[in-house]
């Protein structure tokens, strides 16, 4: 793994809806919700026995006219079919009825009630139940499909365990996750999931952490260190201090990111909605000229003829392919996307990603472990041990992980002297005083604020660079080392094969940074950067017509992945208001997810389009073909229905593809 020079320290600062209304199983108050809640979709196939009783009528019906060429007088066939009709479509005739006292008639309902009391009107009653049965069991796998791939993308991560075992007065006992409070103290078997929250309090263990992160090559953490809820222990009996409540947990967080993100529509799902509320009314008219506009001009008209064309016409006009397999296809996107570790805010987001162009990135945590080493001290008028341990006293106060590299090196523990006055300067460094001393410990920045002379040699140092400074006076540096990620050279070289431009923002010294670029292979660089030169320097480039995506991980970040067109947060390490902000969190800090989510994004959009091309050529060629008398409404249903389960079914894929 390559070490590179790191960061200069202290560069942070502190619609509509579906147009498709839910299935047939809606009730008084949800039938006008429109959002696929499929409340009971997932119910067993006795469920549905109104509507398998009335498809066993269709089957024998057709069985004894086609197979055995027995054929009922039209009043004996409308006593069977009428029943037939009402047991499969009495829940569409009934919503049917809603709307149409709401004025509301262009939807599905009142199109197929029309069609189907149209083909009874003129006789042709194995049709019109043909018609609302085929109908209706379309709608059933619909919502079946849709129920499952919500839940499936519920299921990747909702592993919290119902109990959980914690030591309370030397025994331990099994409660509700939810009871356990900060600091109680949990145990958690081997092949048990980490309930809670916590810091390993067992020397050392190994975690499966692919429900989080995607990857399951196990992942050893060490006393001390973070241990997740939802890691699942691997090999011995291991203590954990819970550090946060269940409902505050990282995983409680991911799940109610997945739960709003199915509510956030793409910029395709409002549009085909939008579409769906136009097109309806259009084949309701063009249906109706379809019927009387032959009447001007064919002296041979006949009304029962041309009334059938135009009921096969609104058969097939029907759009619930269209409204039902897009979501579908998006909530295969996010679960895909969380099967491999990444969190989509919103189906929105799948689309954005597509068309991203440029991704700009930090570098501490994003680039780079963000796992620092001191490497070297050079104190200046001062005892090498006084200067270690005035640094990590003021560096004691700080979570930057330079400062934490400066207090892990000085090793003394709770053996720090007392800082007063303490101030933490953005983009600068930290001030406080000590034994009535201040203590200045920061950049260069800070030290030329503070009118403080240093060695301007300092200054060509490829390291990451502390400096220090006491009542004023220069005390000497630390150098820092940092290592670039494993994954991260990789991840230039396959972004620049999607043909996206790299920029890497960061707070470090120009030189410093453009080390790392170089090797990087990244196209663009800045350093010497405040947080706000970094809102800058975005603002510019999507003032030149990009379509930025930022990646980041620290609290100096929030700004900069709000504004980005895609923001990106890492989310194993990065920060809570990082990851609030964010659209898109990187759950295991890897930066190759970057392009495992552009590639999630554009398998979405492929399938989606593949659905809309299809489901619009087809209803195209039958409306032709009905409008010409060709088509029959046996044809029309099929094609119908065929159309939203191929659709289905080539939406449902995505969760099974491979990134």
């Amino acid at each position: 793994m390559t070490v590179l020079p790191k960061h200069n320290h202290h560069d942070h600062c502190c619609g509509p809806d579906a147009a498709k209304p839910k299935h047939i199983h809606n009730n008084e108050h949800d039938h006008d919700d429109h959002d696929h809640d499929h409340g009971d979709s997932d119910a067993g196939w006795l469920s549905h026995w109104p509507l398998l009783l009335a498809l066993v009528i269709l089957l024998i019906m057709q069985a004894l006219d086609l197979g055995f060429g027995i054929r009922f007088n039209k009043l004996i066939s409308l006593i069977i079919y009428v029943p037939a009709f009402l047991l499969s479509g009495y829940q569409v005739l009934e919503l049917s009825y809603r709307k149409a006292m709401r004025l509301d008639f262009f939807n599905e309902f009142f199109l197929m009630s029309v069609a189907t009391i149209g083909a009874f009107a003129i006789g042709s009653y194995s049709e019109g139940v043909a018609v609302m049965v085929f109908y209706s069991i379309g709608e059933w796998f619909q919502d079946a499909a849709v129920s499952k791939a919500k839940n499936n993308i519920k299921a990747l991560l909702d592993i919290r365990p119902d109990r959980v075992d914690i030591i309370r007065d030397g025994k331990v006992q099994s409660i509700n996750p939810a009871e356990v409070q900060v600091d109680d103290i949990i145990e958690v078997k081997p092949g048990e999931k980490v309930a809670l929250d916590g810091v390993l309090l067992t020397d050392s263990a190994a975690f499966n952490t692919a429900a989080l992160t995607g990857e399951s090559v196990p992942d050893t953490k060490e006393k001390g260190e973070s241990v997740l809820a939802g890691m699942i222990n691997l090999n011995q009996l291991v203590q954990i201090q819970v550090k946060a409540l269940f409902k505050d947990s990282k995983l409680s967080k991911i799940l109610e990111m997945v739960q709003d993100a199915t509510a956030r529509k793409s910029q395709t799902q409002l549009f085909i909605s939008r579409f769906a509320k136009v097109y309806t009314p259009i084949v309701f008219a063009l249906a109706v000229l379809v019927v009387l506009l032959p009447l001007l001009f064919l002296p041979d008209y006949h009304f029962k003829d041309w009334l059938y064309r135009g009921l096969v016409f609104l058969v097939i006009s029907c759009p619930c392919a269209l409204v039902v397999s897009i979501p579908l296809g998006y909530f295969g996107g996010i679960g895909l996307a969380s099967k491999n570790g990444i969190l989509f805010k919103g189906s929105n987001f799948l689309d954005v990603v597509t068309k991203v162009n440029t991704v700009v990135m930090d570098k501490t945590g994003t680039l780079t472990m963000g796992v620092f080493k001191v490497q070297q001290v050079v104190p200046e008028g001062i005892e090498e041990q006084e200067l270690v341990q005035l640094a990590a006293a003021i560096e004691s106060k700080s979570a930057h992980p330079v400062a934490k590299a400066v207090t892990a090196y000085a090793n003394l523990g709770d053996h720090l002297p007392e800082v007063a006055a303490l101030e933490e300067i953005p983009g600068h460094g930290l001030s406080g005083t000590i034994n009535d001393k201040v203590v200045l410990a920061g950049n260069a920045r800070l030290m030329k604020m503070k009118q403080v002379v240093y060695p301007a040699a300092i200054d060509q140092l490829e390291d990451t660079v502390v400096l220090f400074a006491v009542d004023g006076k220069y005390a000497g540096y630390m150098t820092i080392a940092d290592e670039v990620k494993p994954d991260a050279l990789q991840t230039i070289k396959d972004l620049h094969a999607l043909n996206i431009q790299t920029v890497m923002l960061s707070g470090d010294k120009q030189h410093v940074v453009k080390k790392v670029a170089t090797y990087l292979g990244i196209d663009q660089f800045f350093g010497d950067l405040l947080p706000e030169d970094k809102v800058t320097q975005l603002e510019q480039i999507k003032a030149a017509g990009r379509s930025v995506a930022f990646v980041g991980d620290g609290v100096n970040d929030a700004p900069v992945i709000a504004l980005a067109d895609a923001g990106f947060a890492m989310g194993g390490l990065g920060s809570d208001a990082a990851i609030e902000t964010a659209d898109i969190v990187i759950q295991n800090d890897q930066p190759a997810k970057i392009v495992t989510a552009i590639r999630v994004g554009k398998l979405t959009r492929q399938v989606v389009w593949q659905n809309i091309i299809l489901a619009m050529a087809v209803k195209i060629l039958v409306l032709i073909l009905g409008a010409g008398g060709i088509a029959t409404l046996w044809e029309a249903v099929i094609a119908d229905v065929g159309v939203a389960l191929l659709a289905i079914l080539n939406a449902v894929r995505i969760q099974r593809m491979k990134v």
